[in-house]
């Protein structure tokens, strides 16, 4: 998918917002929902998505609703840091089926990282364990402040 395009509100994030599909969730405030990645790249690879949008990327995205997600992604951030430990963190987000997008809802990927650790493949993964992520979401969330 491009860059441009309508937004699909039948995607998987858009369906865990709605209570429709399943999600081991971590954080949730009034603008954000986080919850951990099902493709993980790393252990406690998390994801956070704005709760009220329609926007499919950060180029769609009204400024303000950024602001209150990009919060939200450093507040995530921060907890996933004081749980697991890790000698860094990647925080990304795709724009563009070229540039790895695969689901067209504007979110972030908070990837920890350590030292000599490889970092899986992006969507390429199999698919984590569902008792273990919520046993991860539940270390995080418990260091949300």
């Amino acid at each position: 998918m491009s860059l441009d395009g309508t937004y699909d509100d039948g995607n998987i994030f858009a369906k865990i917002l709605r209570g429709e599909a399943p999600a081991a969730r971590v954080f949730e405030d009034d603008h954000v929902l986080a919850f951990m990645d099902v493709f993980p790249q790393s252990r406690g690879h998390t994801l956070v998505i704005p709760k009220h949008s329609v926007a499919r990327n950060l180029l769609d995205e009204d400024p303000g609703v950024l602001a209150n997600v990009i919060l939200g992604v450093q507040r995530v951030t921060r907890a996933v840091r004081a749980a697991l430990n890790p000698d860094g963190i990647v925080v990304t987000q795709f724009n563009g089926a070229p540039a790895g997008q695969t689901v067209y809802h504007l979110h972030f990927h908070i990837i920890p990282r350590w030292e000599g650790v490889a970092l899986g493949r992006h969507g390429a993964g199999g698919m984590a364990d569902p008792g273990e992520l919520k046993v991860l979401a539940a270390e995080i969330a418990a260091k949300i402040s």
